[in-house]
């Protein structure tokens, strides 16, 4: 199973936007932009929501029906390590392996020296087409990369072969993920990364790792876009250089988690995979359950009610709600509306608030991530909340399709 070369991941935590995400592939398409759609959501977000993966392939192909779509698309086992992945084996064909805990962690000292040993002649001064400066390596630098990175990449192997020994050889797609450690990977880091991936035989079609910068969830990049885009840029060319050099796979390429709403550098990325003629996937999530508010608190009545009581309880509750966020969230609590003060905003007052508009005035970053978090506050209204977005689904899907076209697939992957 191959993965195509721009692919879309498009979360949707409760499962109810799949026709409206997909729509947007289908515009794209139109317009040009051959863009392969990945619906993805994590074990976290199936015990917060109480759903199932099976429920995710259940979307994608009622989505797939109703549209008529012809082209490939992909259920994503999303961030799932060797004690979660067993419940996505049967609705997945593309598993993203996370083992970001493991790095660090040092692999028995006689893997560390046999790994120095096989590659210590990249310990020198490389030249890598498509990166300006040469590459000084020292045996050093190889044998404190295997250190911290070559027992993370091993429980990808170890991931990945029983993955494969429920679905048989290539029948699903493979990501490797170390996007959640606590530093950005280097080029040099990359490359050998790449290599461990390959001796752990892994037919890898993209690798997550760590950007420079902050990639906080649902708002936009908060870094050196101009650095971004040099390192942006070297990754692809390291990628390339190691699909020669360790017989990786020829459509292996580089995977941006975090994705959505990271405007500024749809740009560089969008210039630097047709500068490489590389491809690229972008992962997103919690922007469609935004725009599920969003929909709600212009519908009016009981759904901007709704709406209000999601923020008034995310509000009263948010230490818990970020806590497993903290690492990609950034809120500062003074400039969050009181709840009293939502309760009297219209639905436009706060869709104005929520929407990633960063022209309009009355867009608030710190309540839109609040919000972003608050998805179990909805979770718990239960049926409540599925009947809203029934009953609302067409405000909502416009929402969902015109964030996604516009704000997303277009700056990345329809050529001007």
């Amino acid at each position: 199973m191959m993965l195509s070369k721009y692919s879309f991941g498009i979360g949707d935590r409760f499962a109810h936007q799949g026709v409206a995400q997909l729509r947007a592939i289908v515009e794209a398409k139109a317009l040009g932009a051959d863009v392969v759609p990945v619906w993805n959501k994590s074990n976290r977000e199936h015990l917060i929501v109480h759903t199932h993966p099976d429920s995710v392939r259940a979307e994608a192909d009622a989505a797939v029906k109703a549209l008529g779509w012809k082209g490939p698309y992909h259920v994503d086992a999303d961030h799932i390590g060797l004690k979660t992945v067993d419940s996505f084996i049967n609705a997945s064909d593309f598993f993203t392996l996370d083992v970001a805990d493991f790095a660090g962690q040092a692999s028995p000292e006689a893997e560390i020296q046999d790994f120095v040993a096989r590659y210590r002649r990249y310990a020198t001064t490389l030249a890598i087409p498509g990166i300006e400066r040469a590459l000084t390596v020292s045996q050093q630098d190889v044998t404190d990369i295997a250190k911290k990175y070559l027992l993370a990449v091993r429980e990808a192997g170890a991931i990945y072969r029983h993955v494969e020994a429920a679905k048989g050889r290539d029948r699903f797609i493979t990501e490797v993920s170390m996007d959640e450690t606590d530093k950005p990977q280097t080029p040099v880091e990359l490359l050998f990364i790449l290599a461990a991936i390959a001796d752990q035989k892994i037919p890898a079609q993209t690798i997550a790792p760590k950007f420079t910068g902050r990639f906080n969830k649902g708002v936009d990049y908060v870094g050196d876009v101009v650095q971004f885009e040099k390192e942006f840029n070297e990754d692809l060319a390291v990628i390339a250089f190691a699909i020669r050099e360790f017989g990786l796979p020829a459509n292996l390429k580089l995977s941006v988690h975090s994705g959505s709403d990271k405007f500024s550098i749809y740009g560089p990325i969008a210039r630097a995979v047709r500068k490489h003629g590389a491809g690229v996937h972008v992962k997103t999530a919690g922007t469609t359950w935004l725009e599920e508010v969003a929909g709600l608190a212009l519908a009016g009545g009981d759904a901007l009610t709704m709406a209000q009581e999601i923020y008034e309880k995310a509000h009263g509750r948010m230490e818990d709600l970020c806590k497993p966020y903290a690492a990609v969230i950034d809120i500062d609590r003074a400039m969050l509306p009181e709840p009293k003060t939502v309760r009297g905003w219209s639905g436009t007052e706060y869709a104005a608030a929520l929407r990633h508009d960063q022209k309009c005035p009355a867009y608030n970053r710190h309540f839109r991530q609040l919000v972003h978090v608050g998805f179990k506050v909805a979770a718990e209204m239960g049926s409540a909340y599925y009947q809203a977005l029934d009953a609302h689904a067409d405000v909502i899907g416009r929402l969902v399709t015109e964030n996604l076209l516009e704000k997303h697939i277009k700056p990345l992957f329809v050529q001007r």
